[in-house]
């Protein structure tokens, strides 16, 4: 195994690939560096003498500016890097048109078994939701799941219970985030039949849900407000039984890939992360795109530092001018806070290698490939195109996976460097930067990149993650399925009565 990378030829710093100790000889394209100190894997070094207040690139990309001088094989970290970047920034539109090239167009493996829904939709999952309006009601819908359970059939995947601890005492654009979200996981075709569990008195009560959701289907869709029912349990166990027997009808079907939607994702990035496991998910997306499909990749202060990238990736003036609202409004949403707009990276993505901003976006937009991108989405709005999307939603983990999966996500592809359990409504793909965090956590991770690393090609990787993707959209289960782990969030924003 190689000891350390450098990513790209305009590189000033490598990337160390393992633990490197002081006055360690590291070859670098035919060139040898003496490390002056310890270098922690993930971690960066420099190639070269750098001034006071020179660019460091990565990436091929400037990563922030020095803080002092810094010689070569010295460890570049926080303590002498700092962010380049500026507040809000105005944008001029250079497009290029980027070629996916030697991606299969309809393949015999360009397939899935999903359900095919009455509505024309797609589901890889025949599951029952309890969708709770209201976070009075958690603990009836969470009894009710477990209730549930005996009246289930080989047919119906999983009885599923979504708590969360919004729908009461919400105003404005606050209560209409949770509308858009609740609506969003009641229409996912995931879902095979659900019941909308209420109190009545809430400010998010049934009725008003009703007027953002619109039409619906009957047999799919169930309804009970627990204050109009002596035993609330009883009639939501009727009601789930009826959905079950709705939900029985449907079996899976060979369905192309082209219908299928993937939400793009990391959390707890390591100095890897950009290496191997986001690289693998924008090899990944690349080619579900090329046979028709859809990718949606969210996180916008993730996007700060490389949102020209994005930008110049847009298919037209239009979804130029919306990415850069995308980008602007979510720096004006920290400035009117009165929050730093760069209070990012997280702890744990500098314990792992990552130093700003800058670096750990440019990381993080690689899980978009090369695609073109087709689209912006607002918070709840649903994807009704095909192609690269890109969604309105922060960074946090839960708040971002839940966006989309809100959003038509069949399944969320969940890079790590440090590793997480939680899984969102759909299933959440676990792919591991590093080869040590899969052994470590192979109760929580499902698809190690790490292996790049001794010798795999990135295509050979991609490859074989879009086939066990389309195991997953198969039926295959995930790790935070078996395990039971599934989790809801929505972005608060505005006044709590």
């Amino acid at each position: 195994m190689q000891k350390a990378i450098k990513i790209q030829s305009k590189d000033n710093v490598a990337v160390a690939l393992q633990k490197l100790s002081a006055n360690e000889e590291v070859l670098l394209e035919k060139e040898r560096i003496l490390l002056q100190e310890d270098i922690p894997a993930g971690h960066k070094f420099a190639l070269k003498k750098l001034g006071l207040d020179t660019e460091v690139i990565k990436y091929g990309y400037p990563i922030g500016r020095t803080r002092k001088e810094i010689g070569r094989g010295e460890w570049v970290h926080t303590h002498n890097l700092r962010t380049g970047l500026e507040e809000k920034l105005e944008y001029q539109y250079n497009p290029i048109n980027p070629i996916i090239k030697d991606m299969p167009i309809d393949t015999e493996d360009a397939f899935f078994m999903g359900y095919r829904r009455e509505d024309h939709t797609v589901g890889i999952r025949n599951e029952i939701w309890i969708i709770p309006t209201v976070g009075c009601v958690n603990d009836i819908a969470r009894f009710l799941e477990k209730e549930a359970k005996q009246f289930l059939t080989d047919e119906v995947d999983e009885i599923v219970a979504y708590a969360h601890p919004y729908g009461c005492s919400q105003l404005g654009d606050d209560q209409l985030n949770t509308q858009k979200i609740l609506t969003g996981l009641i229409r996912h075709p995931n879902a095979a039949g659900v019941l909308v569990l209420g109190l009545g008195c809430e400010n998010n009560n049934i009725d008003e849900m009703k007027k953002i959701l619109g039409e619906y289907q009957e047999d799919r869709m169930k309804f009970l407000v627990c204050q109009e029912w002596e035993d609330e349990i009883e009639q939501g166990l009727l009601l789930i039984q009826e959905l079950i027997h709705y939900a029985s009808r449907f079996q899976r079907e060979k369905v192309h890939a082209s219908e299928l939607i993937v939400g793009l994702k990391c959390g707890g990035s390591d100095g890897l992360s950009g290496i191997t496991a986001n690289p693998t998910v924008g090899g990944f997306s690349d080619r579900l795109i090329a046979v028709g499909g859809t990718t949606i990749l969210t996180e916008v202060p993730e996007m700060f530092g490389a949102e020209t990238i994005l930008m110049n990736r847009c298919a037209n003036k239009d979804v130029f001018n919306k990415t850069v609202s995308l980008i602007n409004n979510f720096k004006q949403y920290f400035i009117e806070n009165n929050q730093p707009i760069y209070e990012n990276p997280s702890p744990g993505n500098k314990k792992g290698g990552i130093t700003t901003l800058e670096d750990k976006s440019l990381g993080c937009t690689q899980k978009s490939g090369t695609a073109i991108v087709e689209g912006v989405l607002e918070y709840g709005e649903v994807v009704t195109d095909k192609g690269l999307h890109l969604l309105n939603a922060p960074g946090n983990d839960l708040v971002a996976s839940t966006a989309l999966a809100a959003s038509g996500a069949h399944i969320v592809l969940f890079t790590t460097g440090r590793g997480t359990p939680f899984g969102a409504p759909v299933p959440t793909v676990k792919i591991s930067s590093n080869t040590e965090l899969y052994k470590k956590k192979h109760g929580w991770i499902d698809f190690d990149t790490g292996r790049l690393l001794d010798g795999l090609s990135l295509e050979q990787m991609s490859t074989e993650l879009y086939s066990f993707v389309l195991e997953v959209a198969s039926g295959k289960l995930v790790k935070s399925e078996e395990n039971g782990y599934r989790d809801l969030a929505i972005f608060k924003q505005g006044v709590t009565l």
